[in-house]
């Protein structure tokens, strides 16, 4: 007899890297460890100032520890992950409102389509060193995500209402109440109970707590999309 889906969100913000490290592993065993995967676009701004956490960019030492960690990650999870060349500008100054607010209105809107539209925003800014803040940008991850022209504009548009700026706002409140003082955040529901788990690297402690089996973060393991990342 088979087993229902276990729940599990993923908490989760553009900005950071290593939420993208954790979306793209469970994208991969999603099907094979049967989860019911939620996808919970977030504001990690909003999310350090509940906290009162700090980013680590604005610590020298772990900052520096960061830029090489990232290059050790990227081959071993096999995600083409290339910090910006003006790092301060994008991670401290521009932000990720704008993205959050239309990765929201996917979820609101177009549910199937937050993976795809999710990968190419992290594509975008920690690939390919590309913006996005402003609309045009916005739209072309959109549009290279699989939206049409169409139904892009009209996302961008919702991000101004009150219904996704309120939905933008209860996602990252809930994340805080898990206990979020960073992202990601997995949250598994197991008997009734929720486990939360910080970070990009607990996949094996997620792998326990499903009593599933882990074989490694290869991109042979493909995503609900059919994606396979950069190979190395």
């Amino acid at each position: 007899m088979t087993s229902l889906p276990r729940k599990l969100e993923l908490f989760y913000d553009v900005l950071s890297p290593y939420s993208w490290l954790g979306f793209e592993v469970l994208c991969r065993y999603q099907n094979i460890w049967n989860i019911n995967l939620h996808l919970r676009p977030s504001l990690i701004a909003g999310i350090m100032k509940s906290s009162g956490n700090k980013p680590p960019a604005l610590l020298p030492q772990k900052g520096k520890y960061m830029f090489m960690d990232l290059q050790h990650l990227r081959k071993f999870y096999q995600v083409p992950l290339q910090a910006p060349k003006d790092f301060r500008s994008v991670i401290l100054e521009k932000g990720s409102l704008t993205a959050m607010r239309f990765l929201t209105a996917v979820n609101l809107e177009n549910p199937e389509m937050l993976e795809r539209v999710s990968r190419e925003l992290w594509m975008r800014v920690w690939s390919r060193d590309e913006d996005i803040t402003e609309p045009q940008s916005i739209l072309a991850a959109a549009e290279k995500a699989g939206l049409s022209k169409e139904q892009a504009k009209s996302l961008l548009e919702k991000c101004s209402t009150d219904k996704v700026k309120n939905s933008l706002k209860e996602t990252t409140e809930a994340a805080c109440n898990y206990g979020a003082f960073g992202l990601p955040i997995i949250v598994v529901h197991l008997d009734n109970q929720f486990h939360m788990l910080f970070g990009s690297d607990r996949i094996e402690l997620l792998a326990h707590l499903l009593a599933k089996g882990f074989s490694g973060c290869s991109s042979t393991f493909r995503s609900t999309s059919g994606v396979i990342l950069e190979n190395f």
